[in-house]
């Protein structure tokens, strides 16, 4: 199991999806997901940073603000979904976001019908965004 980056991590984060999709169910806002997958980590002890703002540059010059639903331990991004299922589009949102930052890993985790999990890697030896550290 921990042949991936930051394995047993996304491993928990992933057990503490499944508790609370299987506490509210299907049907609440995204928000409501994703502050009570927030309380959920928050027991475990692991640092988690909501809403956490993510610039984008270009050429040293910053072009947008995208904000992360979950920072984990500086480690994972989690973007929060609550549709009926999850499409392309949401994880190229999830990589962009990788794209802009140094974490690695992504959990993109959809709250819909039938629980979805997507992980998605983008190692920082591909990155060619300019980040700045704030």
């Amino acid at each position: 199991m921990n042949k991936y980056l930051h394995s047993s991590l996304t491993s928990e984060i992933i057990k503490r999806f499944y508790t609370v999709y299987n506490t509210l169910g299907y049907g609440f806002l995204e928000k409501v997901y994703e502050t009570s997958l927030a309380i959920e980590l928050q027991k475990t002890g692991m640092k988690v940073e909501c809403q956490k703002p993510i610039s984008v540059f270009y050429d040293y010059t910053p072009v947008g603000t995208y904000y992360a639903d979950l920072i984990i331990e500086d480690a994972v991004i989690i973007e929060v979904k609550a549709t009926e299922s999850l499409c392309e589009d949401h994880e190229y949102q999830l990589i962009n976001y990788l794209k802009a930052t140094k974490i690695e890993i992504g959990l993109l985790l959809n709250f819909g019908k039938e629980p979805q999990v997507r992980r998605k890697i983008f190692t920082n030896d591909r990155k060619n965004i300019i980040t700045i550290e704030r």
